[in-house]
């Protein structure tokens, strides 16, 4: 019987989980903590699918051409498609599974347009659809672990992957309680960690979505790709913990956005793009909001109370809570935020990296967005990347196992020499720093001067992370990640660079123009130091 360790239990990593326990293989699913606090559970705004309740004009095609051009075509033609065509059955099975979607009084489906969508196909429980999907995911884990098919582990860390002359036979994990480094072996690994939202600092997501699982595996050999392009939501609430998301659902229902100017009311987006204007893709509105120059507004007041309960509950107790705000009778204040990560580990379209036996899904994967993704894929594609994953580990070889002995008694030490190091630095300082250069640096406009600035900056936090000091206030898994988030921050700021053309999520000042020669994936590869950029035509959409 197969054995599968997967990293992550959000959406992604539940749906591999229970893809492959259906399919008869034994799943190790790892964690720091419950499903329950994954950042999935913050998924506001819907899933996107063509179902038997489709729009008049709307298909399948319709929406594989709306993904390709969001992306700015550089997602490939056949993983769009794939993706595409699950979404019903998608939508049908997370209703067996218990998820309860929003319909009319008539029993109807309810469904809202995002960004960039030619037709109305965003599936919602309401604004909280990521928390309905990962409660009824978790009942369907329980089932399978009940069964014996399932066995859940948390507070564990991941460490490092175990590699072998180009072959992935497990993980070493950091174990809180026991203090220690612990290998599991398995026949697949699959990744499912998430964005890199610590290399921002505050952001929509969750910091434990860090980056540091992909940075060490860059560091171990796996390929990167298309890391300078990050989607900046351009709907966000300022609090003092982090920036919280002022879902699209709310533009979808008809929110408009607006800033002051002479006591008059300026519809910048309308004015400029048309009725349609609030439902721009993500970037060009972030874009724009930028380039007012003023403090920017969204409007849903007009909107009926009992309409917004209904609706928009969560949007409604966010800006209560958070700011004491009634938007049924004000307006929300929000400014662009990094919310969604398009770049991550490089896979074929089975899931699999470059690294025969690691796979890759959900947000920490990068196939389907391309340049920019629309809002409602990232639901769709986190369900789909876990059932693609699953059943091409159950159609691949079993893995021979080496022997990492010597490794693991290297990185035992390894370990214990970083914690009991001495230095002016600790590790929470540095990542700080690292937070305000990104942001400073690698925002939603950028040049070669600050992007070379920002590699500066990185390069220096590099030259000391070795020399941090051990801070018992925090957990070692803190200290330890320190280097292999600073080196994923590197290759950011180096693919960024290195597209000298703006497309998408990337925005270059220098480079306002798109350019056909750089129509392909930006694939990044580390060895013992260095960074290599190539450009990959290959799996991106032709005409």
């Amino acid at each position: 019987m197969k054995k599968v360790l997967i990293i992550g239990n959000g959406i992604s990593g539940m749906m591999c989980a229970i893809r492959c326990a259906e399919l008869g293989m034994k799943v190790k699913l790892i964690a720091p903590g419950p499903s329950e606090q994954s950042q999935s559970v913050m998924a506001a705004g819907g899933i996107n699918a063509v179902t038997e309740s489709h729009e008049e004009g709307d298909s399948v095609q319709c929406h594989i051409e709306d993904t390709l051009k969001g992306g700015a075509y550089l997602a490939g033609s056949n993983a769009v498609k794939g993706l595409c065509s699950d979404a019903k059955e998608i939508i049908h099975y997370l209703e067996r599974i218990g998820t309860v979607f929003s319909v009319d009084e008539h029993d109807r489906v309810l469904l809202r347009a995002f960004g960039g969508q030619t037709f109305k196909r965003t599936h919602y429980c309401g604004s909280s659809t990521g928390k309905h999907i990962v409660s009824a995911l978790v009942m369907e884990v329980r089932r399978f672990e009940a069964a014996g098919f399932i066995t859940r582990i948390m507070r564990h860390h991941f460490y490092s992957a175990l590699i072998s002359d180009g072959r992935c036979c497990g993980a070493l994990f950091y174990n809180e309680d026991a203090r220690e480094l612990v290998p599991v072996y398995a026949d697949a690994l699959v990744m499912a960690t998430g964005g890199q939202n610590s290399l921002f600092g505050k952001t929509t997501g969750s910091s434990r979505c860090d980056g540091y699982a992909v940075g060490r595996l860059f560091m171990q050999g796996a390929a990167l790709k298309n890391l300078e392009f990050i989607q900046f939501h351009p709907t966000t609430l300022q609090t003092p913990q982090k920036r919280m998301l002022i879902s699209e659902a709310v533009r979808g229902e008809g929110g408009r956005l607006f800033y002051m100017d002479g006591g008059q009311k300026v519809f910048f987006m309308e004015d400029k793009y048309g009725p349609g204007g609030n439902l721009m893709t993500r970037d060009l509105i972030s874009r724009e909001i930028v380039a007012t120059g003023r403090d920017v507004f969204l409007d849903i007041s007009f909107m009926d109370r009992k309409a917004i309960d209904s609706r928009l509950p969560e949007v409604r107790d966010i800006c209560a809570k958070y700011r004491g705000i009634d938007i049924s009778k004000e307006p929300i204040p929000v400014a662009p935020s990094v919310h969604y990560f398009m770049g991550g580990l490089a896979v074929h379209n089975d899931h699999e990296t470059n690294i025969t036996g690691l796979y890759a899904v959900g947000e920490c994967a990068s196939i389907y967005h391309g340049a920019n993704r629309l809002g409602g894929n990232s639901l769709l594609s986190a369900m789909h990347s876990g059932k693609v994953a699953a059943e091409n580990i159950y159609g691949k070889d079993l893995c021979e196992h080496a022997d990492f002995d010597n490794y693991i008694l290297a990185e035992q030490e390894s370990l214990k020499k970083m914690l009991g190091a001495k230095s002016p630095f600790a590790a929470m300082h540095i990542r700080d720093m690292l937070s305000d250069t990104m942001r400073e640096h690698m925002s939603i406009v950028r040049t070669a001067e600050s992007l070379s600035k920002g590699v500066e900056d990185v390069r220096y936090y590099l030259s000391v992370a070795e020399r941090i000091h051990y801070d018992a206030s925090v957990s070692a898994y803190i200290n330890y990640s320190l280097n292999g988030i600073l080196t994923l921050a590197l290759a950011a700021l180096t693919c960024a660079d290195a597209r000298k053309e703006s497309r998408g999520a990337h925005y270059r000042s220098d480079y306002p123009a798109t350019l056909d020669e750089y129509r392909a994936a930006t694939i990044i590869s580390y060895n013992d130091g260095d960074m290599q950029v190539t450009f990959d035509r290959e799996n991106v959409y032709e005409d």
